[in-house]
This record gives C-alpha cells, sequence and structure tokens, in this order.
C-alpha cells in the first residue's frame, strides 16, 4: 500500500536519509526512515508506522483509507489497497535527522 498527500511539492518523495519522520503539526513519531521503500508515485512510501497507534486510519472508499496523526488528528493523506510491496504510508510529514526507531518508541 502506499499514501499520497496533496501539499504542493513532495519533498521526500526521494529522501533517504537515516532518520524520522514525525507529523507536521504536532512532531508525533510516524515512520522510521527504514520502513521507506522506493514507490513509482510521487509522494513517499513506508511499510510501518513507528508505534501501532502512531496513526489512525479511517476507510474512505473500497480502495482507500484516510489516514490521520494518532496524536493531534492531522490529515497524512490517503492508503492505497493493494499498492506497494507490503502495508505502506505517505503522510503529511517532518524529517529529524539521526533518530532510531529505539529512540522513538521510548517518546
Amino acid at each position: 500500500m502506499s499514501f499520497c498527500s496533496f501539499f504542493g511539492g513532495e519533498a521526500f518523495k526521494d529522501h533517504f536519509k537515516t532518520g524520522m519522520y514525525v507529523c507536521s503539526k504536532c512532531s508525533n513519531p510516524l515512520f522510521s526512515s527504514r520502513s521507506k521503500f522506493p514507490h513509482s508515485s510521487p509522494w513517499p512510501a513506508f511499510t510501518e508506522t513507528i508505534k501501532e497507534d502512531s496513526v489512525t486510519k479511517r476507510m474512505e472508499s473500497h480502495t482507500a483509507f484516510k489516514v490521520l496523526c494518532g496524536k493531534c488528528g492531522n490529515g497524512l493523506g490517503h492508503e492505497f489497497v493493494n499498492d506497494g510491496p507490503k502495508p505502506g504510508f505517505v503522510p503529511n510529514i517532518d524529517f529529524t535527522q539521526g533518530h532510531s526507531r529505539k529512540e522513538a518508541k521510548g517518546a
């Protein structure tokens, strides 16, 4: 699965530095850079969240889920069913370089 967000140019599609992607509104840890994978869409894609409750999903159509920040409800984009190598995400995010998954879980 992959996600999309329509907020201008996508800064993180080809961004593969080590670190953590966080909500652009509240800085909630969302995705580790280790879960990011190359995707043919113009948006970044991830295979898993940092924590189970990092995001919430709401069925929007039979092919897409609306994805929200699990902490503040900020709209992160959409998850498309049956797209990508495994479940994945493309949200409205920021990036913090150098944080590991272990550090994020303690957040």
